[in-house]
């Protein structure tokens, strides 16, 4: 039998799941046409309808409604290059709208866990799962402040944003290097890439909306970490 909270948890995630499709298009990121994803046109109106209409104060921006730079070239690369997931579990780090999980299983993958602490890209990236026919694992556990998990690929895009955020992650990307992990990362030149401890796989111009960003084209690479000597 569920508990109160469980049965309160359940219907927090259909709230949001409701207010994500009454919100949002379904669209095709311009760089990975082969994926749909519930996206948004502007998001500061978007954060504040999200408060007050579900009366949730204080909430983190809603990174779940966009496909950011970072994430399109990580993604665009993953389906170019499925090899790198075919057959193997995958980690999908800080997954926002799921775009770059929903790649690796287009790509073949075996499993992937998308994590995210907002539990409304919880919710998102559960309904983009569903448009685009995958299944992936959800967690909303912040994976930075926990045992490594099994995997064989960490995929981490667009999260080097903030200096203190931007140190853990490269701390948690070396740590899953040293278990034998590919980790690739995908980046539109945020101000705290460790570019000298990384080497470039591959680059892409990504159209993106300037209500999110300084340009309309964003330059956006995909990296992995310098081999140990």
């Amino acid at each position: 039998m569920e508990t109160h909270s469980e049965n309160g948890w359940l219907g927090l995630k259909a709230k949001h799941a409701e207010f994500i499709a009454a919100q949002t298009e379904i669209l095709a990121p311009p760089l990975v046409p082969e994926v749909r994803l519930h996206l948004a046109h502007e998001s500061v109106p978007l954060w504040q309808k999200t408060e007050e209409e579900l009366g949730e104060m204080g909430l983190a921006p809603p990174f779940w409604a966009f496909a950011w730079a970072g994430g399109q070239a990580l993604a665009r690369y993953i389906l170019d290059q499925p090899e790198i997931v075919k057959g193997k579990a995958v980690i999908d780090l800080a997954s926002g709208s799921g775009l770059v999980g929903i790649a690796a299983m287009k790509a073949g993958a075996k499993s992937v866990l998308a994590a995210d602490i907002d539990a409304f890209s919880a919710s998102a990236i559960t309904l983009n799962a569903a448009i685009n026919s995958v299944t992936m694992t959800v967690t909303t556990n912040d994976l930075l402040s926990q045992p490594l998990p099994k995997a064989d690929v960490l995929l981490i895009g667009d999260l080097f944003y903030e200096k203190a955020l931007a140190a853990r992650v490269f701390a948690f990307a070396e740590s899953a290097k040293a278990a034998g992990m590919t980790v690739l990362i995908g980046d539109p030149d945020r101000s705290y890439l460790p570019k000298d401890r990384l080497e470039k796989c591959a680059e892409y111009s990504v159209p993106v909306s300037r209500d999110l960003e300084d340009a309309e084209i964003k330059r956006s690479a995909v990296w992995q970490l310098r081999p140990y000597y």
